[in-house]
């Protein structure tokens, strides 16, 4: 799997992880004291569907393809399709620009929030810099994820969300990100933290689990939908997150809008679903 974000922009992974940050920002913004969103994996920001990278895979037909072709698309999705469908004004009607998930962020806060966006990778640290250049209250850094973890939890708001997707090119990226959010939450015990993973083989993930209910962080939700059968192999089957100090109309929210995704977005309609539970309650 080649994981410069530019071959997978806007497939049914992206989908998921955006439609559920969107609603947690929404969710931010009930109060009016700032917060801050912290990106620790932010890629290039913006993405070219009609790029040479989009165009090779064209995940992105069975992704936001699908969910903008909706005739009465759910009412969660709202915040994300909005910013979606601003970026693509003046294009005709032809979908080609989408928000990676620090432009989506920016796009839905407030003056007087903060984005904290890192990314390691020379050619999209470049094009994000580009991308927020002279943008008031974001801040941009060459960092490695999970140093930004460090760097950055707690903020000055002391309200947050931390946003968590790393590329899974290495074998032990589960364990990192594990360990990443116990040490963030010792230092940040309130934040929403919102972790990405890939379902491709269940063994990880297992463990994965394990280690977070093993962490002693209460009130961890979690979420997966699946577009096609599980293999244990290289492709990719569906994808999970993991909330933690999800928001209390979450749970609720999700248990609707993930089936309703899932049906949308299949590759394989007799093994597409949607499961939303506690692996760790309160």
């Amino acid at each position: 799997m080649n994981y410069r974000h530019a071959f997978h922009a806007g497939n049914f992974a992206d989908v998921v992880k955006h439609a559920v940050l969107a609603l947690i920002i929404a969710y931010l913004k009930q109060k009016p004291t700032p917060f801050a969103v912290i990106d620790t994996h932010a890629g290039a920001g913006c993405y070219d569907l009609q790029a040479s990278e989009a165009a090779r895979t064209g995940e992105w037909r069975l992704g936001i393809a699908r969910v903008l072709a909706l005739k009465s698309p759910p009412t969660a999705l709202e915040p994300y399709l909005r910013v979606v469908r601003g970026l693509n004004e003046g294009e005709a009607g032809t979908l080609r620009w989408y928000p990676g998930s620090p432009r989506l962020a920016h796009a839905l806060m407030r003056r007087g929030d903060r984005l904290f966006a890192t990314e390691l990778h020379p050619v999209d640290h470049d094009a994000l810099s580009a991308l927020f250049a002279g943008a008031r209250g974001v801040k941009v850094v060459k960092l490695d994820g999970y140093q930004a973890l460090a760097a950055f939890v707690p903020p000055r708001e002391r309200r947050a969300l931390v946003l968590v997707d790393p590329p899974f090119e290495k074998t032990d990226e589960f364990e990192r990100m594990a360990e990443g959010l116990l040490a963030a939450y010792r230092r940040f015990s309130t934040g929403i933290y919102l972790l990405w993973y890939p379902i491709k083989e269940r063994a990880p993930i297992r463990r994965f689990y394990q280690a977070l209910a093993e962490s002693g962080i209460r009130r961890i939700l979690r979420a997966e939908m699946l577009v096609a059968r599980e293999q244990d192999g290289e492709r990719l089957s569906g994808c999970g997150l993991i909330i933690v100090n999800a928001p209390f109309t979450l749970p609720e929210s999700l248990a609707e809008l993930l089936p309703a995704l899932a049906a949308a977005m299949s590759q394989d309609s007799k093994n597409a679903h949607a499961r939303v539970d506690w692996l760790v309650a309160e």
